[in-house]
């Protein structure tokens, strides 16, 4: 399966189910593998891949309609965005909360959806 990635995806958002983290943005990384369609690389067509510049757009999009307050939620509505609107066969998304407690450097999670070849 052939893969393209978007890592470092750094957005602010307010997520959290503690009521202090509900006041601040928080910097959250994305980290993105999406399995591309088969044949994907042979046409030398945009049309016949994934997009990642739309991934990009339809992501910050859905995030201006919607709050969290997990990241596991987070992380499956992207997932699930990227599967349906994009037709991806699979996808690993990592989500990172960078700098939220004082004595560690990162949290988050990973979630694979869909089906690798």
């Amino acid at each position: 399966m052939d893969i393209i990635f978007l890592h470092e995806f750094k957005l602010d958002l307010v997520i959290g189910v503690y009521a202090w983290e509900r006041h601040v943005p928080q910097t959250v990384q994305l980290d993105l593998d999406i399995g591309l369609p088969s044949g994907a690389g042979q046409s030398d067509r945009l049309e016949d891949t994934i997009d990642y510049g739309r991934v990009v757009q339809a992501i910050e999009a859905s995030l201006r309609q919607r709050h969290f307050d997990l990241l596991e939620t987070f992380a499956e509505h992207i997932a699930q965005l990227i599967l349906s609107d994009f037709k991806a066969p699979w996808v690993r998304i990592s989500v990172t909360k960078l700098g939220m407690l004082s004595n560690i450097k990162r949290v988050g999670l990973t979630i694979e959806r869909g089906q690798r070849a």
